[in-house]
């Protein structure tokens, strides 16, 4: 327990300020300094201030659209449609003869619709990546700037670091690609 961590009070755990305030989105003090206040934006948060009631019906069409129970529901319904229009059920219940224009059009509209809401829904989750691509982004820039000033500080050389660095970079990245690329980068097309 540090200095600064609140107690626990009758064996509860009690939350840190500084991260709770990180994880809701407010501004965090930083310990040992005045004024400055590191700013965080939460993904959750951000997205949750953005969605409209349309956006969460859509969601919520497209979840269950996307689910067991759906199918469930529509094999039922056809199965009733064919049979009832089939004369299975007796000929008083047929309204639509085969081929089942009707239902053929019902289906139709349906999967025009479904389609639709599966758009607006990929565009949304789209646009949500993207806000954690630029959040991701932010938290890189500010940890490498953070760190070169700590490494400055300690003494360390930068350059000699960034050096490491890439070195390491490309070992990862070499092995990430595989024999294959090797291959790939050994042939020159000029060479030939």
């Amino acid at each position: 327990m540090t200095a600064t961590s609140p107690a626990p009070v009758d064996g509860q755990q009690t939350r840190c300020p500084h991260c709770h305030a990180l994880l809701t989105g407010e501004a965090v003090p930083v310990p040992g300094t005045r004024n400055l206040k590191v700013h965080t934006r939460n993904e959750t948060k951000l997205v949750a201030g953005r969605t409209s009631r349309e956006d969460r019906a859509t969601d919520r069409i497209t979840a269950f659209a996307g689910s067991l129970p759906f199918v469930y529901v529509h094999t039922a319904w056809f199965g009733f449609w064919i049979l009832a229009n089939a004369g299975a059920l007796g000929a008083g219940l047929v309204f639509d003869v085969f081929p089942y224009g009707l239902l053929t059009m019902i289906v139709s509209l349906e999967a025009i619709f479904l389609s639709t809401f599966v758009m607006i829904s990929q565009n949304r989750q789209a646009a949500r990546a993207d806000l954690r691509s630029e959040l991701d982004f932010e938290t890189n820039l500010r940890s490498e700037i953070w760190s070169v000033h700590i490494g400055r500080t300690l003494g360390l050389d930068p350059h000699e670091i960034e050096g490491h660095v890439q070195e390491v970079v490309g070992r990862s990245q070499a092995t990430l690609q595989g024999p294959a690329a090797d291959a790939r980068d050994a042939f020159d097309p000029e060479e030939s």
